[in-house]
């Protein structure tokens, strides 16, 4: 089938049985995955990471790059390396809701209708070019993202778990782009914006392609699965005890107020956005080897998780402002605690 509804399903899963992870194995085998997928994708590392904090929050990451910048193959490659199920649904202007979610469909043989599942039932759903279908398409995957379950026809209908959305995007100055309302913005945990990569990566990538490198078969590249659903489970566990210290809460607390006072932006961060940015700065510091966070975590995962929480005002804009520029400035205004 071709067309609207068209998507891409790639099967990762392996057979292993489940089995009994500690912590520490769980770090270890989740830092190797960020090898692993080197192999595929030249430099990336912070993107790397960033999905990794996505999934042991079971939240979801925002990618935001210029066509050509391996926005696609990073998401495919993190799921090979995790063992996950993938699926790719390229989000076009006549996509439709049940495209993504599912639909009803009449059985003629027994006279009733049966529940076809959507891409959407999956462990990481890449949505590619998501700012490219209409917001009516777009807001199909609310519930998805944010109760981990899809309604259809009034029947609610759970998700495999993990289960992630990462999504894609072109910046929203290219033809053809809905931007993206600030009700879904705010479901993604981090919005991680991929650069055109240095002249030695792009050497280094270009070697690779010149010796035979397939971007469609991981195998071949070396992927391989260094961990799975098990190792994310006792992560997520090992994060749940990561302490927070009250100085540290307030930290966070008043980077984010301090968004809503800027005269420069007619929005700031939700308390949501204040939730989202300690979680991931938990993520962050189990993954450095810490029970505890840090000051320098909140402040190293604030510019991701704030970045697109925010909106500039139109006479700031014109004046240069951007959202990344207002995050940094907030960031150098509020006391750090010591």
């Amino acid at each position: 089938m071709t067309g609207a509804g068209d998507t891409t399903v790639t099967s990762t899963t392996t057979d292993t049985a489940d089995r009994t992870v500690g912590g520490d194995e769980a770090r270890e085998a989740l830092l190797a995955l960020r090898r692993e997928v080197a192999k595929a994708v030249v430099g990336h590392d912070a993107a790397v990471t960033g999905l990794v904090i996505a999934l042991l929050s079971r939240r979801h990451v925002l990618l935001e790059g210029v066509p050509g910048v391996a926005k696609t193959l990073l998401v495919r490659s993190v799921a090979a390396a995790l063992s996950l199920e993938d699926r790719r649904v390229q989000f076009t202007p006549d996509l439709m809701p049940g495209d993504v979610t599912g639909s009803l469909v009449y059985d003629a043989r027994s006279a009733e209708f049966s529940f076809r599942p959507g891409p959407v039932f999956t462990n990481l759903l890449l949505a590619d070019e998501i700012n490219r279908t209409p917001p009516k398409t777009q807001a199909s995957l609310l519930e998805a993202m944010e109760e981990f379950q899809v309604s259809v026809d009034g029947v609610p209908r759970p998700l495999p778990d993990p289960f992630v959305v990462a999504a894609t995007q072109n910046p929203v100055e290219y033809e053809g782009t809905y931007p993206l309302p600030e009700a879904q913005l705010d479901r993604f945990l981090l919005k991680l914006v991929l650069p055109l990569p240095a002249r030695d990566d792009e050497i280094r990538m270009l070697g690779r392609h010149a010796e035979g490198f397939d971007p469609r078969d991981l195998a071949a590249a070396g992927v391989r699965p260094v961990a799975g659903p098990e190792h994310l489970r006792a992560a997520r566990a090992a994060v749940s005890r990561v302490t927070v210290r009250p100085e540290v809460l307030a930290y966070v607390v008043d980077l984010c107020r301090a968004t809503r006072s800027s005269p420069s932006l007619r929005l700031g961060v939700s308390p949501r956005g204040a939730t989202a940015l300690l979680l991931a700065a938990r993520c962050w510091a189990w993954l450095s080897g810490r029970a505890f966070v840090t000051p320098d975590d909140v402040q190293a995962l604030a510019p991701p998780v704030l970045r697109h929480r925010v909106a500039v005002r139109a006479e700031a804009e014109l004046e240069g402002v951007t959202a990344d520029g207002v995050v940094s400035g907030v960031l150098g205004a509020v006391p750090v605690p010591r």
